[in-house]
């Protein structure tokens, strides 16, 4: 899949924005290893991001579906 060169830019900043809430609210000490890091990622985005991603998606599919039930 590719994105148009404005959506990446999007993305990218919408990353960064995500990354730097993530990082305030990571106690330091887990920001020591790599291990630490990827752990604080990967519970981060299971119980704050990835939700919201699959509520969104769903949301826009039922749109779509809607859309094809009215027409």
């Amino acid at each position: 899949m590719s994105m148009t060169p404005e959506d990446e830019a999007q993305l990218q900043q919408c990353v960064e924005t995500i990354a730097s809430i993530l990082y305030r609210n990571t106690p330091a000490e887990q920001l020591q290893t790599l291990e630490g890091i990827e752990q604080a990622i990967r519970t981060h985005t299971q119980q704050a991001v990835l939700p919201q991603l699959g509520v969104f998606l769903l949301q826009q599919r039922l749109v779509q579906l809607m859309a094809e039930v009215l027409n």
